[in-house]
């Protein structure tokens, strides 16, 4: 599942997360949300979030 969706992500969730310096590479850092930052429901490059260990990224794939 993509992190486009605001109600798709939620507190306590593990996803995957580009991290600002890494969207040039695509790289993918793995993690458990703690806040979303993103207001709108919807954003195309995916809902920004803060992980618990306080990094911060864009939403690439939902884990299950």
């Amino acid at each position: 599942m993509n992190g486009q969706n605001r109600r798709d992500i939620s507190p306590g969730i593990e996803v995957y997360i580009v991290l600002k310096k890494d969207q040039r590479s695509g790289k993918r850092t793995k993690g458990i949300v703690k806040d979303i930052l993103t207001n709108s429901s919807f954003h195309p490059h995916g809902i920004k979030v803060r992980l618990q260990d306080s990094q911060v990224g864009r939403v690439q794939e939902i884990i299950k």
